[in-house]
């Protein structure tokens, strides 16, 4: 029988992303992120938040590692991974998800920094316009898509 191991989670980060390298040079961010779920529990609508952490490889590290920053909206797609270790003799487990591509959510000024105060270069826009405009994505096949067109006039080098 076939498998298929895919999640999409569309939520905020819980923290900044933590990046560091491993020996081979491969950069490797851990993100945390919160996703609401709305369930009706009697009669009344209740808000249900889910804790994921996600582990980001290469470039995808990088990019969130500069650009992102706690409560940062971001959409993740990735696998599941069952991480198990040993402690003391007890045995340990837990469900992480291997992101594969990030797309940042959000306009200008959106997420924890507030635009740009921060000094690893958060706040930066990926295209004009603004709202649903300003959103860019990046997946670990090394290729930044601007999804919203061409850049702004400002944003030509010449």
């Amino acid at each position: 029988m076939a498998s298929f191991n895919r999640v999409i989670l569309v939520g905020n980060l819980t923290r900044d992303p933590e990046l560091r390298y491993i020996p081979s040079g491969t950069a490797v961010s851990d993100i945390g992120l919160a996703v609401n779920d709305r369930v009706k529990k009697g009669d009344q609508w209740v808000d249900e938040t889910t804790f994921v952490d996600i582990t980001l490889w290469g470039r995808t590290a990088e990019i969130a590692n500069e650009y992102l920053s706690k409560g940062s909206p971001v959409l993740i797609e990735g696998r599941l991974k069952l991480d198990r270790w040993e402690k003391d003799g007890q045995k340990f487990s837990k469900l992480k998800v291997t992101g594969d591509k990030l797309q940042m959510l959000g306009g200008r000024g959106e997420g924890g920094s507030g635009g740009g105060g921060g000094s690893r270069g958060r706040g930066r826009s990926t295209g004009g316009g603004g709202g649903g405009d300003d959103m860019g994505s990046y997946d670990d096949g090394d290729q930044y898509s601007n999804v919203s067109g061409p850049p702004p006039s400002d944003d030509i080098p010449f």
